[in-house]
């Protein structure tokens, strides 16, 4: 039986990811923390291993014998600058993982970036994946892009390890204990979002990127990355489509430009003094009045055949999953 590992299964996309290869019969084995929680996916044949992505050796011992690494763990907040927590996780992580590969001898190495790792639209076209990195170009290197560019180097740098690469865009869905991106989905339902704005992000269902990330597995050049997305919509857009879904009124009126950047001034300066995550922080808020973010995924339809899904029934499952798990 093919044996595939994936670290990160206890995030939205690891354990879409899971699901779609028991679907498949594949066998999963995933690493975690001894405090992660993985409740949620008690519903799936799932071997699990403690190795933290700073145990090369736990690595190691948990990919040995893989057809296939999956490496989705990732630490994903939007701060201002690059954190040392953030770097251990994101960019040392992702080191352990190849070293482990190197180690192990396991096959094909799946690694799972993101869109953040990519070039952002310097014309208003979307940007395929020979876009080169720029969000310090924009005011728009946060720590999250950063370390995701980082890490993604380091993989494109290793010739001696089979690897494909995957960049999601901003996904929606079930499984998503933490919350991560449906924390979006949870804040429009809760009225905590005051008001919307006109930037633009690509949005698109977990379990088609899920796919897409088995498909690239089995298809995708060595070496080469792939843009997983879907469909490219304002903020606005996503808040009202959001709130209709769930029965609630959508934000009425424009987020005034100034205003946001003082309450993410605010954030920041909360965030510094509690080390807690706020509402909202300046990096939030240049995202949200961005228009660069635009990108194609025309290579993954050519090369993997993927195909997307309406957003609408990402964020339909998302809703029923959080009020079944009582989180709305």
């Amino acid at each position: 039986m093919t044996l595939a590992v994936i670290t990160g299964a206890s995030g939205l996309l690891g354990g879409n990811l899971a699901a779609a290869l028991r679907a498949e019969r594949v066998q999963v084995r995933a690493t975690r923390r001894p405090s992660t929680k993985i409740d949620h996916l008690a519903h799936l044949d799932i071997e699990w291993v403690h190795a933290d992505l700073d145990d090369r050796p736990g690595l190691t011992r948990a990919f040995a014998g893989a057809d296939v690494v999956f490496h989705a763990a990732a630490a994903v907040e939007v701060t201002p600058t690059l954190s040392p927590a953030m770097r251990r996780a994101n960019v040392d992580g992702t080191a352990a993982v190849l070293a482990a590969m190197r180690a192990s001898g396991a096959g094909r190495l799946v690694h799972v970036s993101s869109v953040a790792a990519i070039g952002l639209s310097t014309d208003g076209r979307p940007v395929d994946e020979s876009g080169r990195w720029n969000f310090d170009r924009y005011g728009l290197a946060d720590g999250y892009s950063q370390s995701k560019h980082l890490a993604e180097e380091l993989v494109r740098a290793a010739g001696d390890v089979d690897a494909v690469i995957v960049n999601p865009t901003y996904m929606f869905g079930p499984l998503d204990a933490r919350p991560s991106s449906g924390q979006l989905i949870l804040d429009v339902v809760r009225r905590r979002i005051p008001g919307w704005t006109p930037g633009i992000n690509d949005f698109v269902d977990v379990r088609d990127v899920a796919r897409g990330t088995l498909a690239a597995w089995r298809k995708g050049a060595r070496g080469q990355r792939y843009i997983l997305g879907g469909e490219r919509m304002t903020y606005r857009a996503v808040f009202d489509r959001i709130a209709r879904l769930a029965g609630v009124a959508p934000p009425r009126f424009p987020a005034p430009r100034l205003a946001a950047l003082a309450l993410g001034k605010a954030g920041d300066l909360y965030q510094r003094i509690t080390g807690k995550e706020p509402l909202v922080n300046s990096t939030a808020v240049r995202y949200a009045f961005t228009d660069r973010f635009q990108f194609s995924h025309d290579r993954a339809t050519r090369e993997l055949g993927y195909r997307h899904g309406a957003v609408d029934v990402a964020i339909t499952d998302a809703l029923t999953w959080f009020r079944q798990h009582g989180m709305l």
